[in-house]
């Protein structure tokens, strides 16, 4: 049997349309299309470079995951000599109270007689003496501790850091898309032969602001990451509030947690530290979040209001609530009432020391099925 295999090829070159074509058109229509595939050729390589760009990026954040966690272990050591040195400072302070409960009876003693005058004398001397070293051994202890305490401070800001690592790495990889969209689209423009100037500047600015973007978050960690200074200065509460929350909102946008902001219609102004003061909201907002987990509707209200000199803000949560009989440890450094490794017990403790600091008072309210309350009273900064 035998099959023309030339036929039908044959048959198709005679058929009228392709008599017809110009040949040189369809040599032009074969360059476009190796040309256009040469440019999707192009555009898959630079899609491919992004990818590992990223990829590097996530390599960056787990080291920096890893250096967290060593610095935690290091803050854990640390609190470990503050608690030697409390104890020390508690035996140093027991001395000098014997050393003065031993000056006032020599003192009452005293009259009886010239000779046991000049023995009591010689004993008050070296009592004195003791007193004054004792005296400059505890200025000594005190300024360790306040040192001992910065250092801990920084130490909850790093885990706090470490704990916003996935949410800042979210609102990064946003205007990082942006950007390679915007210039992946000029590119297009240009080698389609469309460079309309008007349009790629367009295109340039949009990507520059989100680079500005960008640099706002990158700034915005490094700020609340570096070491706060002692100095104290005007403070608007509801710049600190909303920059607390913008660290954070990622992680509660993914929990679907609605926060709730009722301000005054002015700017409320306190003295204080600036930094300190937005790493009280975001430990709050932070064991709010871990409080919501599990149940329904999951919401965060903060009111802030102005009554005579002091301001009083108001952060409550629909959770479950604080324990009942807990609520005088809530405070305590390391306690928690989360699973074992789910927290350190150190952020309501820093907390309570930095409204201290500002000479203010928190306190906290559980209320039954509502959740927690937590009131918070600073005074304002005098006209």
């Amino acid at each position: 049997m035998d099959i023309n295999v030339g036929a039908p090829i044959a048959d198709s070159l005679e058929t009228p349309s392709l008599k017809e074509m110009d040949w040189e058109q369809l040599l032009r229509g074969y360059n476009d299309l190796l040309e256009q595939k040469k440019a999707l050729e192009m555009r898959v390589h630079k899609s491919e470079e992004r990818r590992r760009a990223l990829m590097h990026i996530l390599s960056d954040l787990n080291s920096l995951n890893r250096k967290l966690a060593n610095q935690r272990k290091a803050m854990i050591h640390i609190l470990a000599d503050y608690e030697q040195d409390r104890s020390r400072l508690a035996k140093q302070t027991e001395r000098l109270d014997n050393s003065r409960r031993a000056l006032m009876h020599i003192l009452q003693d005293s009259h009886k007689s010239n000779l046991r005058l000049e023995s009591s004398r010689k004993a008050m001397i070296h009592i004195m003496s003791d007193l004054k070293e004792t005296t400059a051994e505890v200025q000594r202890r005190e300024h360790e501790l306040r040192e001992k305490q910065e250092q801990l401070v920084q130490a909850g800001k790093l885990a706090t850091l470490g704990e916003l690592t996935t949410g800042v790495a979210h609102e990064l990889n946003n205007p990082l898309n942006n950007i390679g969209l915007f210039i992946g689209n000029i590119i297009d423009l240009i080698e389609l032969g469309e460079a309309d100037p008007q349009r790629i500047l367009h295109e340039l600015h949009s990507a520059m602001q989100q680079v500005h973007k960008a640099t706002e978050i990158i700034s915005h960690l490094r700020t609340f990451g570096r070491a706060a200074t002692v100095s104290r200065e005007p403070v608007v509460i509801n710049q600190v509030i909303q920059r607390a929350i913008s660290l954070v909102y990622e992680q509660l946008r993914l929990r679907q947690i609605e926060v709730q902001l009722r301000f005054p219609a002015e700017d409320v102004i306190v003295i204080g530290n600036a930094i300190q003061m937005e790493q009280v909201f975001i430990n709050l907002l932070t064991n709010a979040r871990d409080a919501l987990a599990d149940v329904t509707p999951k919401m965060i209200t903060i009111t802030c209001t102005v009554k005579a000199d002091v301001v009083n803000i108001h952060f409550c949560d629909t959770g479950p609530g604080i324990p009942a009989g807990l609520e005088q440890r809530i405070f305590d450094p390391f306690f928690t009432t989360k699973e074992v490794g789910a927290g350190t017990g150190l952020g309501l403790s820093i907390t309570y020391g930095i409204i201290k600091e500002h000479q203010g008072s928190i306190a906290i309210e559980s209320r039954p099925d509502e959740g927690a309350l937590f009131l918070i009273q600073l005074p304002l900064k005098q006209a």
